[in-house]
């Protein structure tokens, strides 16, 4: 029998943050607050299960935690895609060159902030540190570098990964390897 087998698996649950204005409106995101509908995503969703709790450190991650009335402490690895000059602003208001250049290369950062590569490698080292059980909730890009991780899919996988507000992600790890466990409902209802 392959020790592998016989290691202990490490569930993870990632939770990405309720709506925000900057997400309704398709703007890259700053510390922008959890708006109205957010809210109310929020009121329906069911109490979630134990384990760790981390959080990224943008408003929206813990309001999010909080409303959903986790308990637990900031991670830095978990904050969101660093947009630099481009934050608060719509893809429309980005230079058409600039923008097709970051969608196609995963080392842009002309824009002043964090390529996607760097998110990627960011999310690699910060899931080799989960030892236990835990719910994180995070971004969308920090949820879509997750998933990749897991898959072993190159970096442009990071683009084909779709991640609503309070969507539940669920990965799990036995030894090294992470393995992506198809999502259940849309709002939490506990690990399983």
């Amino acid at each position: 029998m392959s020790s592998d087998i016989r290691e202990r698996v490490v569930r993870l649950v990632l939770i990405s943050h309720a709506s925000t204005m900057a997400l309704r409106r398709a703007r890259f995101p700053a510390d922008e607050p959890i708006d109205e509908g957010g809210h109310r995503e929020l009121a329906r969703c069911a109490p979630f299960g134990s384990g760790r709790v981390v959080f990224g450190p943008e408003l929206r991650c813990r309001t999010t935690a909080a409303e959903l009335g986790l308990v637990g402490v900031v991670d830095p690895a978990l904050r969101d895609l660093d947009a630099g000059r481009w934050r608060g602003r719509a893809p429309a208001e980005v230079p058409a060159g600039e923008l097709a250049d970051w969608l196609a290369d995963p080392d842009f950062r002309a824009h002043g902030g964090e390529s996607v590569g760097a998110v990627l490698d960011r999310v690699v080292r910060w899931l080799a540190t989960v030892e236990e059980p835990t719910i994180a909730v995070t971004h969308p890009a920090v949820v879509r570098a997750a998933v990749v991780a897991a898959l072993g899919a190159p970096p442009s996988g990071f683009w084909r990964v779709d991640v609503p507000p309070l969507g539940v992600t669920r990965l799990h790890r036995r030894g090294k390897t992470w393995t992506l466990r198809a999502t259940g409902p849309r709002y939490p209802t506990g690990p399983s």
